[in-house]
């Protein structure tokens, strides 16, 4: 369905919301935001709050544009609000959206679906921190990258190298978040791959190779400019580019998604691909990867935007 359908009604650009991740949503809104403006579109920001159904009615909104990164907004919660209400949105589903937030769950899925995934063990309220950070010596060896279970944009996420630093890295984790894994650590090369559309429309973004100037790909090489080298097409052989393009793709389908997300993988220095998790609402803003790797291929933002716009459509 052609996104023109959309042009005569008014879209709301969920932005902000209450997650960790609440400044980067409200940076993407406002690109999102400026772009369907720009393009014509008749376009307002709502930041969610207790009644959303309410705030959208408010402002005479008819379709949803979700910019909310973590949290409600990307974890099902405000999908299944707008299902019910029947506001066309954009991005994944209710199930979609649960799944890629729970990196446990994510974890089994693409174990049982066949995806390379590191080798991991799962961090919750009970475990014995000591004896979860030997068991994960003799099963994954050291270093080790520790995460939460449920937050994105690299939050919470560490790399102990010492027993005695896997062991603090634990117990913060579960003081913080209760819950989280920890996962095999892999050297080589770190990429990253936008997924975009529904059904026959669904394709694969040139991959991005991300070069932080930390340690590794945090919240601050994220969202902070000059922090991160972006390269796209991504600095591997041809084989290796349609291989992990092709991962990222059965990834995505792998765990229901449609419509928009972003698969993060490391390529070892033997050309393994291996998938850590899916993002299912992007960052929008000026330093998100997935507008610098549409710009590799001639996509502009605003082209981008309207791309994603477009996947409303398909709920209508």
């Amino acid at each position: 369905m052609s996104v023109d359908i959309l042009r005569d009604r008014r879209i709301a650009v969920l932005m902000g919301g209450q997650s960790g991740e609440r400044e980067v949503s409200l940076r993407s809104g406002a690109g999102v935001l400026g772009s369907l403006i720009r393009q014509g579109f008749d376009a307002v920001a709502v930041d969610p709050g207790p009644n959303l159904i309410a705030q959208l009615e408010d402002a005479g909104a008819q379709v949803a544009f979700n910019v909310l990164h973590g949290g409600a907004g990307e974890n099902g919660a405000i999908q299944g609000v707008l299902e019910c209400a029947g506001y066309p949105y954009t991005g994944c589903g209710v199930l979609a959206s649960a799944l890629t937030m729970d990196k446990v769950q994510t974890k089994r899925i693409f174990a049982t679906c066949g995806i390379p995934t590191p080798a991991w063990l799962h961090i919750d309220g009970s475990s014995d921190p000591e004896a979860l950070a030997d068991e994960a010596i003799e099963r994954l060896r050291l270093p080790v990258v520790i995460k939460p279970r449920d937050e994105g944009s690299s939050l919470g996420v560490s790399i102990p190298k010492t027993r005695e630093q896997l062991i603090e890295a634990i117990d913060a984790m579960q003081q913080q978040w209760d819950e989280g894994l920890i996962d095999r650590f892999i050297k080589g090369v770190e990429v990253t791959i936008g997924v975009v559309g529904v059904g026959e429309s669904l394709r694969a973004l040139p991959v991005l190779e991300l070069v932080p100037r930390g340690e590794f790909y945090d919240y601050e090489a994220k969202y902070t400019k000059g922090m991160t080298e972006l390269i796209a097409p991504a600095r591997i052989s041809d084989e290796l580019t349609a291989k992990s393009r092709r991962l990222a793709l059965e990834s995505f389908v792998a765990l229901g998604c449609e419509g928009l997300g972003r698969v993060d993988m490391h390529i070892d220095a033997e050309g393994g691909c291996w998938v850590h998790e899916i993002n299912s609402v992007p960052g929008m803003t000026e330093t998100s990867d997935l507008p610098h790797a549409a710009e590799a291929e001639g996509t502009t933002y605003d082209q981008l935007v309207l791309q994603i716009l477009t996947t409303a459509t398909a709920r209508m």
